[in-house]
């Protein structure tokens, strides 16, 4: 564990050393700013309402968008688990919506709901597929390890389902939900750059884009990068505490 972040460190200074060549290879604030200018500008959002109106709002809607893609995905997981013809039947429909491109889901949303609420929608069409193919495949091992032994004991399917293979299978699907969190917030701040959303961090991203302030759009990105880095501990964090409650 402390080697791994011994490496960590390396890969940020490393990151921070390229930045500082390149700012001083282009030197133009419009294209690069500084590391300085860029961290002024994030210590202001941290002094402004607006901002942590936006990031409440922005973190909201992943959240949103991640539970309902989790219950979803983890629920036709389950039944194409139990039933052949239903696994059948969802696996054109996952792959069309796996394939499906962001922005044109965006737009169609738009004409149905509003700024606010599209890029919830689009982010959970997007996590979607993720979840149930990771709960379909963490419920297929326990099938087969399990299976057999809970039919002949004559196991209801009701009670296989929600007392034996979820349980068995929560572990493996939350060691991979941290980073379907994170990617969930990045569907979600593109849609709401996309979407025009109101009081968000895309919103500002798409504000400080169009005022050419650069500084601001870089501490906003690095700060949404930072926010995804933190729900994927949390989400390991959470695994682990599960795999040692259980242990």
């Amino acid at each position: 564990m402390k080697k791994n972040a011994l490496f960590s460190l390396i890969a940020l200074a490393f990151l921070w050393a390229v930045w500082i060549i390149a700012y001083f290879i282009v030197r133009n604030d419009y294209l690069l700013p500084s590391f300085w200018d860029t961290f002024s500008a994030m210590g202001q959002l941290f002094q402004s309402a607006a901002f942590w109106r936006a990031f409440s709002s922005t973190l909201l809607r992943t959240l949103w968008a991640f539970l309902a893609s989790l219950v979803l995905g983890a629920g036709l997981a389950l039944i194409a688990n139990l039933r052949t013809w239903v696994r059948a039947f969802l696996s054109p429909i996952i792959s069309v919506l796996r394939t499906v491109p962001t922005m044109a889901i965006i737009l169609v949303l738009l004409l149905w709901t509003n700024a606010a609420v599209a890029p919830i929608i689009v982010a959970a069409v997007v996590l979607l597929p993720a979840f149930y193919a990771a709960t379909l495949a963490s419920l297929d091992e326990v099938t087969a390890r399990y299976g057999e032994l809970a039919r002949s004991f004559k196991v209801s399917s009701a009670r296989r389902a929600f007392k034996m293979y979820l349980p068995l299978a929560a572990p493996t699907v939350l060691a991979q939900a941290g980073s379907i969190f994170s990617m969930g917030l990045k569907v979600t701040i593109s849609g709401e750059v996309l979407a025009q959303t109101f009081r968000s961090l895309g919103g500002l991203m798409q504000e400080a884009q169009i005022y050419v302030q650069m500084p601001r759009l870089l501490a906003l990105s690095i700060l949404a990068v930072v926010l995804g880095f933190v729900l994927e501990g949390a989400c390991f964090l959470a695994y682990k505490l599960l795999v040692r409650w259980r242990t």
